[in-house]
């Protein structure tokens, strides 16, 4: 099964009965969670950096991963590619290539990378690499959202040592963000925002 055939798949078998996940009894909750308002999850969502020790549900990474999926991208190529890291010595490792930021070594401990050879668009090769930049980052956006309706919590890894991370990873793909996900040891209240006014510039 794909994640990105999840969320038809939550729906039935023509009797109205939920059949996901296909090898356990759905969770009771998964209905109102589809019906999540999105305003709520943006508006509550919070940078975490301390976890529990509580594992994520295989059903919830899978959303999360679906959510990923349905990011939109340029020409809808799709130019990135999602490692899921779940190997305890690789953590060590992006810890390390993350300046050390301990909170690295997450629960769920997700790499978004740019993959420009996907975007088969007659561009300039600094317009693809922009491309996919920004289909990367839209991914981790939408999976950040997504976990966040989940009742998990998050943080967003910028700082980042390139190359390290690759070397980590195995891969020849940039990294452009890292996302780490689990549940929160409290729940912390939103920050306050700009106003408005301050944020949008009418011309």
């Amino acid at each position: 099964m794909y994640p990105s055939d999840i969320f038809s798949r939550l729906y039935s078998d023509h009797q109205g009965a939920l059949i996901y996940p296909k090898d356990e009894e759905a969770p009771s909750e998964i209905s109102d969670i589809l019906q999540t308002n999105i305003f709520n999850v943006m508006l509550s969502r919070r940078s975490q950096r301390s976890f529990d020790e509580k594992q994520v549900e295989d059903w919830k990474l899978e959303m999360i991963f679906a959510a990923a999926d349905t990011a939109p991208t340029a020409g809808g190529f799709q130019g990135f590619d999602i490692f899921h890291v779940k190997k305890e010595d690789v953590k060590q490792k992006l810890v390390q290539a993350c300046n050390g930021q301990p909170y690295v070594n997450a629960p769920v401990v997700i790499v978004f990378c740019m993959d420009p050879s996907r975007v088969r668009m007659n561009f300039t090769a600094d317009l693809i690499t922009k491309f996919s930049i920004q289909d990367a980052t839209l991914a981790a956006g939408y999976s950040q959202l997504a976990a966040h309706a989940l009742s998990l919590s998050t943080v967003w890894i910028g700082m980042i040592d390139e190359k390290k991370v690759m070397d980590a990873l195995g891969t020849d793909l940039i990294p452009s963000s890292i996302l780490c996900i689990g549940y929160p040891k409290k729940i912390l209240q939103p920050k306050p925002k700009r106003s408005l006014k301050e944020l949008i510039h009418e011309i």
